[in-house]
């Protein structure tokens, strides 16, 4: 995750885009809150691979890991050399069992992870295989080509950025490999290279198909996460938080509201994500993120994504507002 999230700004000018909040909670923590629901043994260890992201960010992060019962640590690549290149800043913890997780994200899943397997590569059905790397696999689920970006059909499997290996010392190794023999893709070291190599050796990669793949990369694409995130968790009394004050208003759920968020002579929802602290008066918002400590009033809003600390009044019917932003 040391990705500068330039699709997200303006974002992610002010916030890292794993630590944006979806319904209430960060990117990353959602991400690891599902993959340790999927996991049959007990997470022991966290290892973040970040940029230059601040102290806070980082203590944000131990504590997502304290929060699953495992220990974080912080790792840094500090230039952008790849996927291969990112995983083994963090060797010192590449071994035993691994799950490695690119952390623009989420997905579900009703399957349990088969320990037993050399390697799992997550993957999801796509109606255009060309914008992504995908797998070919046989009647067993074992992966029999990686293919980046095909120009012509071979497989609709989309490699969603979630991988699980056995032997993570194995990985290690062939990642090292890669750098080694300086083996790049224009100007990055590419972890499907490295697990073509292991497929070679004969390490079999087994499918985990996913039921939904959710994609935050960019505003449209986190607006629809959030609403499909909501959706998932439409029967959580929790989504509303029991300090919020509602008055004189209509919620359409499901919506999250946050802590002390006040919502006065408004119609909400459905798939509306409120923070803490925030204020809507007069207004209709549908389908729309907004953060925490942002004030609205007067506005019609949807699709649309409101940092924090945003004070707006204004006619856009869609909007995406960064951070500490006033306009009126």
């Amino acid at each position: 995750m040391a990705g500068m999230g330039k699709r997200m700004r303006p974002h992610t000018l002010t916030i890292p885009k794993p630590l944006i909040k979806i319904a209430g909670k960060p990117i990353v923590q959602r991400l690891v809150e599902d993959i340790a629901k999927v996991c049959k043994e007990k997470i022991d260890e966290i290892a973040f691979i970040i940029g230059d992201f601040g102290k806070e960010t980082e203590d944000i992060l131990l504590s997502i890991a304290s929060d699953v019962g495992a220990k974080g640590k912080i790792f840094y690549q500090d230039y952008p050399l790849g996927t291969a290149h990112a995983i083994l800043c963090a060797k010192e913890s590449l071994d035993g069992k691994i799950i490695v997780a690119f952390a623009d994200t989420l997905f579900k899943a009703n399957f349990v992870l088969d320990e037993s397997h050399d390697g799992i590569i997550w993957v999801h059905k796509v109606e255009d295989p060309s914008a992504f790397g995908v797998v070919k696999a046989d009647a067993n689920d074992v992966i029999t080509d990686f293919i980046e970006k095909p120009k012509t059909f071979v497989s609709d499997l989309a490699i969603i950025g979630i991988y699980y290996f056995k032997d993570g010392a194995y990985l290690k190794s062939e990642l090292q490999y890669l750098i080694v023999k300086d083996l790049q893709k224009n100007g990055e070291f590419q972890l499907t290279d490295a697990l073509e190599n292991m497929k070679k050796k004969n390490t079999s990669f087994h499918t985990g198909k996913v039921i939904e793949w959710l994609d935050c990369g960019n505003k449209d694409a986190t607006v629809y996460t959030n609403e499909r995130i909501l959706e998932f968790h439409k029967n959580d009394e929790k989504l509303i938080h029991e300090t919020a004050i509602i008055e004189d208003s209509i919620i359409i759920k499901p919506c999250f509201i946050g802590a002390n968020a006040k919502i006065v002579n408004s119609i909400i929802g459905p798939h509306v994500s409120i923070g803490e602290n925030s204020t809507i008066d007069f207004s209709v918002i549908k389908k729309s993120i907004i953060q925490s400590n942002t004030k609205l009033s007067s506005v019609n809003i949807d699709n649309s994504f409101i940092g924090n600390f945003v004070e707006y009044h204004g006619s856009k019917k869609e909007v995406s507002i960064g951070d500490y932003t006033v306009l009126s």
